[in-house]
């Protein structure tokens, strides 16, 4: 029978635990006698204190685990940031180096959070505080001259684990995990006695992408001073903290509107970071973040060295700045954290100049809408916030800091990342076009570069969907983009794919954080087929004409040679220097297939000239679902 602790795990009797064999049994028997045995049966709680060490920083580490239930919170220095996380006993949640608070209460934070509590409660020893049921027989491996016997276990409600013990010494040295699309491993070791019971004051977790690369960027190392056990805890040490003050609306009306500019189907503003003035993105997707020029500019220092990820292959570094004041329109930041990337090539991807991002905080901070067709954007307080007129009603859960969504696309379910950031329309990720055979059920275009990020260039197959559904709303006629690689953001399994710009520009789109809430006015493009472009090719901005960064296979700009490297000087004797890259892409996506455009390229200090026939590479027409 299934009960649940107050405030902690769920569990069921342990003559209902799935146990595979004996030979698991006397594995976790033996851990639980070299680690201080019956001693464990009157342990409610641990308090831990040290030293954590990530990016490059190091800082105050302090947790409180109620092995009984397996809540749990800790606190967190990272050099001048401070950070912490909990688990209340049915949610995690986190508190980010600005001190804003998310709830994590997507159904894979929920696994992953059991998992973790399941560790801490130590269910392996008491499954009457949380069953699992493990898979296979005890495995053997030899890693360093060491020999480990590994057990995969997957805790109730929770993710698998695979657990590896010592075989000499018979204590668990090893928890691998899958978090999103890479890898956790967290190695235990430094086994000192306390009261009679033998814990690890060390633990190491390094993170390795899907194709198994270590990234020693990410890797997070807790250096314990102290544990004491049976410290007494409250019902309520465990929730969420209140988020702290530091953002406010400089205007009676608690509303603010900006005015942007939308270039590829990103939202620009202006604003100003301690005063100085600042162009930057709004992305759901993202973070606050700058670049090095940026924060260079504002005389922000820099702190830590992290690995970033995005959509391409590419990790580029990360670190942190603090600044005084963060203001767009009457809103303003206090005391804002800036992450700090090197974006390369992506102010040329765009064919303008910007300095950073704003995302999360300010969505976390503010009600946010977004009237594509009137160009604004208004930040208004929490409490101030009013959905816009005929809007559809959509809840989002939260994974990490995204907003994801639930629908449906051409008949399959879908959860879908919510991804103003994004310049498509929808963007599927691997695992969802693989399992679903949709590159031959959407008769997808062959691979090309179709999305630029944080990661460099991002290689997809475009293809004409059928209908996406969101609440009550019938979305007809979305250019996808279909996701392949191995690497990369989208190559997550958790989430079928990211709801970009270009589907979302036919709305007024309002998000409401703190009800987690979603919700999408139509305006007068909503029935509007989306136009693909008809060139193949990706294009540049570059002082020297339109640099060609790649050229589609089978495309019109394959059939008329342009190669890759080539420059376009002009286009039907217009200077490209005339209009802006994203007018051009405009060009070459709403121009009818059939029409001659005469290009003059520059190609190793020759000028050639070629005629450049436009061609549709997916679908013109709304078809037939393939998947009904």
């Amino acid at each position: 029978m299934n009960e649940k602790l107050k405030g902690g795990v769920s569990h069921v009797a342990a003559t209902d635990v799935a146990i595979a064999n004996a030979e698991t049994l006397t594995l976790l028997a033996q851990f639980k006698e070299v680690s201080g045995g019956e001693r464990w049966d009157n342990v409610a709680s641990l308090q831990e204190s040290g030293t954590i060490l990530a990016g490059g920083l190091s800082g105050k580490f302090e947790s409180t685990r109620e092995v009984i239930t397996g809540r749990s919170v800790s606190e967190h220095a990272l050099g001048s940031f401070r950070g912490g996380a909990g688990y209340d006993g049915s949610s995690a949640w986190q508190r980010g180096p600005g001190g804003e608070i998310v709830v994590l209460d997507a159904p894979e934070a929920k696994r992953r959070a059991r998992s973790q509590a399941w560790l801490d409660a130590r269910g392996y020893w008491y499954p009457q505080r949380c069953a699992f049921s493990t898979t296979g027989n005890v495995d053997s491996l030899e890693k360093d001259a060491v020999t480990y016997s590994l057990v995969q276990v997957t805790p109730l409600d929770g993710d698998p684990l695979t657990l590896w013990f010592d075989a000499s010494t018979h204590r668990l040295a090893c928890i691998v995990r899958r978090r999103g699309n890479d890898i956790s491993t967290t190695t235990l070791d430094d086994y000192r006695e306390v009261n009679g019971l033998w814990l690890p004051f060390r633990t190491t977790t390094d993170r390795a992408d899907s194709s198994g690369l270590v990234d020693s960027r990410q890797r997070m190392q807790i250096l314990l001073d102290h544990i004491t056990p049976n410290i007494p805890t409250t019902d309520n040490a465990f929730d969420a903290p209140t988020m702290n003050a530091g953002a406010r609306i400089d205007d009676p009306a608690g509303i603010t509107t900006i005015r942007f500019d939308l270039v590829n189907n990103h939202i620009y503003v202006d604003g100003t970071v301690d005063g100085h003035a600042v162009r930057l993105m709004v992305d759901t997707g993202g973070l606050n973040l700058l670049t090095p020029a940026a924060a260079q500019r504002l005389g922000l220092a820099k702190e830590g060295k992290l690995g970033a990820s995005g959509p391409g292959d590419e990790r580029p570094d990360v670190a942190m700045a603090k600044a005084k004041q963060l203001r767009v329109g009457a809103a303003q930041l206090d005391s804002p954290v800036f992450y700090v990337i090197d974006l390369a090539q992506l102010p040329q991807v765009e064919g303008v100049s910007f300095d950073g991002l704003i995302g999360y905080e300010v969505f976390r901070r503010f009600g946010v809408q977004i009237d594509y067709a009137n160009r604004q954007l208004v930040l208004c307080a929490p409490d101030r916030f009013v959905p816009p007129q005929h809007a559809a009603e959509i809840p989002f859960e939260f994974d990490r800091l995204t907003p994801i969504v639930s629908g449906v696309l051409d008949g399959l379910p879908v959860r879908l990342v919510v991804d103003t950031g994004s310049r498509v329309s929808l963007s599927l990720h691997a695992g969802f076009v693989r399992d679903n055979d949709l590159v031959a059920k959407y008769d997808a275009a062959p691979e090309s570069v179709l999305g630029w990020g944080v990661g460099g260039a991002a290689r997809m197959r475009p293809a004409r969907l059928g209908h996406l559904q969101l609440g009550n709303l019938d979305i007809p006629g979305l250019a996808g983009d279909l996701f392949t690689g191995s690497k990369g953001a989208l190559t997550n399994p958790d989430q079928a794919g990211n709801l970009g710009g270009g589907a979302l520009r036919r709305f007024t789109v309002a998000f409401d954080y703190v009800a987690r809430r979603l919700y999408l006015a139509p305006n007068s493009t909503l029935g509007k087929m989306d136009e693909f472009d008809r060139s193949g090719l990706w294009l540049l901005a570059d002082p020297e004409g339109l640099l060609v960064a790649d050229v589609a296979i089978g495309s019109a700009a394959e059939t008329a040679r342009i190669v890759e490297g080539d420059r376009i000087l002009s286009i039907d004797a217009e200077p490209v220097a005339n209009r802006t890259l994203a007018e051009w892409r405009e060009v070459l996506r709403v121009s009818p297939a059939g029409t001659r455009m005469a290009l003059r390229l520059s190609r190793g200090g020759d000028v050639v000239a070629c005629e450049l026939r436009l061609a549709n590479r997916i679908a013109s027409a709304l078809r037939k679902s393939p998947l009904a």
